[in-house]
């Protein structure tokens, strides 16, 4: 797998009646960093969403920058991990320690994180503890998420996503580790 896109991902959101994403991988020399947005219109919700993930060389998560514009007006979070520590928003956060991935609520694109960073073989998974943010409201949360590697089909890697408040989906993946399709989520247009 290379270390970044030569042009971002763009995903149409399945889940709500107008949704599109952006993001991309580039390599920094000390790690790589996913750089997206994502923009929703629905009945609930109409928000614009944009992010910074920074992952030193073996993809443990070392900084969050979430964005968000919506009916609140603009909000910001950020998250700073510290060995095995986090700070939201300069504050300790003791409740998500242990924690090496982040899950942007709003886009496929962080579930590159622990698909990189776990290297899992066909018929393997694991049970990570990752700090899950909700878009648009920020709140930020400890949950934890089973990868299981799939078999490949039609020259795509497969995983199954699951935790215990969402439900279990399929994800397939292109040479880089960035999502193509997520079951009920998203799927790439470009």
């Amino acid at each position: 797998m290379s270390a970044s896109n030569d042009r971002p991902a763009v995903w149409a959101r399945l889940d709500v009646p107008a949704g599109l994403g952006l993001g991309t991988l580039i390599a920094d020399l000390d790690g790589f960093r996913l750089e997206g947005s994502e923009t929703v219109a629905d009945q609930r919700d109409r928000f614009s969403s944009r992010f910074t993930v920074r992952a030193d060389l073996a993809w443990v998560t070392s900084e969050v920058r979430v964005e968000v514009l919506s009916e609140r007006g603009a909000q910001v979070l950020e998250l700073i991990r510290r060995g095995e520590h986090w700070r939201l928003d300069g504050r300790p956060a003791p409740s998500l320690s242990g924690c090496v991935d982040v899950d942007v609520a709003a886009t496929p694109l962080t579930n590159t994180l622990p698909i990189r960073r776990l290297g899992l073989q066909p018929g393997e998974f694991r049970d990570i503890p990752v700090v899950w943010i909700d878009v648009p409201s920020l709140q930020v949360r400890r949950v934890v998420q089973r990868y299981t590697r799939l078999g490949s089909a039609e020259g795509r890697e497969r995983y199954e996503y699951s935790d215990s408040e969402h439900g279990a989906f399929a994800l397939t993946v292109d040479n880089d580790g960035l999502v193509v399709d997520y079951q009920g989520l998203a799927t790439r247009v470009s």
